[in-house]
């Protein structure tokens, strides 16, 4: 396990590059293009509809896009250095169109020529306990198993892959909150806080995913970052 404070500050023009964010109107798209903005990333945030979207700012160009067609991916991804990819199911989505953006970001990322691809997954295939992982414990809520299990399928789908992926899973509890700059990682297992608690606030969760944009340690791997 590796206790970081965000790096953010430090000669960070050695870091500015150009970022595509899928997902960019999600609540932990918003923070991680909140995040980039602090940085001073220029960013290319792909949503759906793009008349919906509020985001006006100097460094950031909307397009529209779909992240479970290759295609757009590719054409969105053109001459980027890095590919985020903060989408989710909403209520009325099948969980399964995870496994699918994961084929599609791969496959478009690989068409686009971009090998840097750094994936919001989920907490549900962390590892609670030696060999039990946190969906099937008691306390993890039935109602969200589903897109559980679909983010552990879309996880093998990266881990086929040879680009240089990275998939970042969140504490047990995310929600939005203060921004800290601190948190801690690890690989495969659930963290705790001194009080049994698996918690991050969003914003943090923002920080801990831009610093591997900025300074990756992770590549080919999923870990996850927690208090």
């Amino acid at each position: 396990m590796l206790v970081y404070y965000s790096n953010y500050g430090k000669n960070k023009g050695d870091y500015l590059m150009n970022i595509v964010l899928f997902g960019a109107n999600g609540r932990i798209g918003q923070r991680i293009l909140q995040e980039a903005m602090r940085r001073e990333h220029r960013v290319r945030a792909v949503v759906r509809r793009p008349q919906n979207t509020q985001i006006s700012h100097s460094q950031i160009t909307i397009v529209s896009g779909d992240v479970l067609d290759s295609e757009s991916v590719a054409s969105a991804a053109d001459g980027q250095d890095v590919i985020i990819s903060a989408v989710g199911p909403g209520r009325e989505d099948d969980p399964e169109m995870l496994v699918q953006a994961a084929q599609a970001l791969l496959q478009g990322a690989a068409q686009a020529g971009v090998r840097r691809l750094i994936v919001v997954g989920g907490a549900g295939s962390l590892q609670a306990a030696p060999g039990v992982q946190l969906m099937d414990t008691p306390e993890f809520p039935e109602s969200w198993k589903p897109v559980a299990r679909a983010h552990r399928r879309a996880l093998d789908v990266y881990r086929k892959s040879e680009l240089d992926w990275t998939v970042l899973s969140p504490a047990g509890m995310i929600e939005p909150g203060q921004r800290t700059g601190k948190y801690r990682t690890a690989l495969e297992q659930l963290l705790r806080d001194a009080n049994g608690e698996s918690l991050i606030s969003m914003e943090d969760f923002a920080v801990a995913l831009m610093d591997e944009v900025e300074q990756p340690k992770y590549i080919r791997q999923r870990f996850t970052a927690a208090y």
